[in-house]
């Protein structure tokens, strides 16, 4: 698994769990599941500036 902190000084700490089977995104009490597809999908659009 991996684990990437997308906190900065002074705010909430979302964070991005990356596994074998999905991708979690959130914070405790709020989080998004992926599959590895949706998570694909998700990273292209952004890379497009789609989003």
């Amino acid at each position: 698994m991996k684990i990437v902190s997308l906190c900065s000084k002074g705010s909430c700490c979302p964070v991005v769990k990356i596994t074998d089977e999905h991708v979690e995104i959130g914070e405790k009490g709020n989080t998004c599941v992926l599959t590895k597809e949706q998570w694909e999908a998700l990273k292209e659009k952004i890379l497009k500036k789609e989003l």
